[in-house]
């Protein structure tokens, strides 16, 4: 896309109410599968899943002080939330059912929510995604994990998710092409991260959820740093330290749209082209990929696809770092489930099945050591009869012979 051109949004609009109510029917089949009479959320992007609500971007320490807090019950009424920021609830969500914002770091407000539980669901099974140690204490009796339950619901996106994960990701590379634009010797990479922010914003992106990374890779593993696992570390944090010419950068951020992430990962190189190295680099990694997602469709497993993709690079190193994955799911998180290629190993992977409507961003990484590597993010949702890519990545740089 031309740095600063107008983003084209007439692709299918995301409709909020629809999505909200069939978020909370599947989460509601969920709890019910589960065996779960209430479910009590405090992560903010379960809250946000269970009822809509929106809180404003802030820095992580007040995101946790001042968290929303969604009950939802296994009989299929309005959700119960609370909240700092009532402006940011939906508006078919019942007013009698928006609270206050909650303190869960102080034991009477921590008390106070355990009451309005026992209310609504006095005898039931309750299950928590998330504690504090006042609210935990507040408990009197055992109280099991949501993670299962709110997982399995946001395993498959609707429609309307999938179309803000659609322009989620469409926001994000507009953006990324204005920075790009920008990338030269001198340049620092916090004049990078706040030309993304300033463009992703003007474009419609509801808030920033990865802190921008262009991390500059050392040539070797040896020339650190690296892990305890004695890997190349990435991410670091970015900087204000200028690129020199030829610094090989890894790229990584992630933009939200109406509650939904997009992904954006790629390789560029500082004030020149890429050396015959990195085109092959580059080239590996569009076959595993590729060969990846030809083999998504709903019933493969992710076993499935780490063969293909290991398959692919032919007897050298499995393409993705030991402490890495080949992918990971997205949704209302950047990396949520299903995972592929994690380090639970082959046999975990047999039992992650693909079903319509999953999300996986495949990040594999090619390395060479004394020639660094080259990573890339594709964000591919599984379909009824195999794949869409819902990025577009520009790979024109390595397709230079020059």
């Amino acid at each position: 896309m031309t740095p600063g051109a107008l983003l084209d949004l007439t692709d299918a609009t995301p409709d909020p109410a629809r999505m909200r109510h069939e978020r909370h029917a599947r989460l509601v089949a969920s709890m019910r599968e589960d065996g779960v009479d209430a479910l009590l959320l405090l992560g903010q992007a379960n809250a946000g899943y269970a009822t809509g609500v929106r809180v404003p971007a802030c820095e992580q320490a007040r995101a946790l002080h001042r968290r929303p807090v969604a009950l939802v019950t296994a009989d299929g009424a309005d959700p119960h939330l609370w909240t700092w920021y009532p402006d940011g609830a939906p508006a078919g969500l019942r007013a009698d059912h928006v609270h206050p914002g909650l303190r869960l770091e102080f034991d009477a407000d921590a008390r106070a929510l355990v009451s309005a539980v026992h209310d609504v669901c006095p005898t039931g099974a309750v299950a928590v995604d998330e504690w504090t140690m006042p609210l935990r204490a507040a408990f009197d009796h055992p109280v099991g994990d949501a993670g299962p339950t709110i997982g399995r619901a946001k395993l498959q996106k609707t429609a309307d998710e999938l179309a803000c994960m659609r322009r989620a990701q469409r926001i994000n590379e507009a953006a990324v092409a204005d920075v790009k634009a920008m990338l030269a010797p001198g340049v620092r990479g916090t004049d990078l991260t706040a030309r993304l922010l300033e463009r992703a914003f003007a474009l419609g992106a509801t808030g920033n959820t990865v802190d921008p990374i262009w991390q500059v890779m050392p040539s070797s593993i040896a020339s650190g740093p690296h892990t305890l696992t004695g890997d190349v570390i990435f991410p670091l944090c970015t900087t204000t330290e200028p690129f020199a010419r030829g610094d090989v950068i890894w790229v990584d951020n992630g933009l939200q749209f109406a509650g939904y992430q997009s992904d954006f990962g790629h390789t560029w190189i500082v004030g020149g082209a890429p050396d015959a190295t990195k085109r092959a680099q580059c080239a590996r990694y569009r076959a595993v990929v590729d060969a990846v997602v030809d083999a998504m469709r709903p019933g493969v497993t992710a076993r499935d696809l780490t063969r293909v993709a290991r398959a692919v690079e032919d007897g050298r190193r499995t393409p993705w770092l030991a402490h890495f994955y080949l992918g990971h799911g997205a949704g209302t998180e950047s990396a949520e489930a299903p995972l592929v290629g994690t380090d639970l190993g082959d046999a975990f992977d047999e039992t992650v099945v693909l079903l319509p409507g999953m999300v996986l961003v495949l990040e594999p990484v090619i390395w060479d050591d004394g020639h660094s590597g080259f990573r890339a993010e594709d964000v591919v949702a599984v379909t009824e009869t195999g794949a869409e890519r819902l990025s577009s990545l520009d790979f024109s740089d390595y397709e230079s012979t020059r």
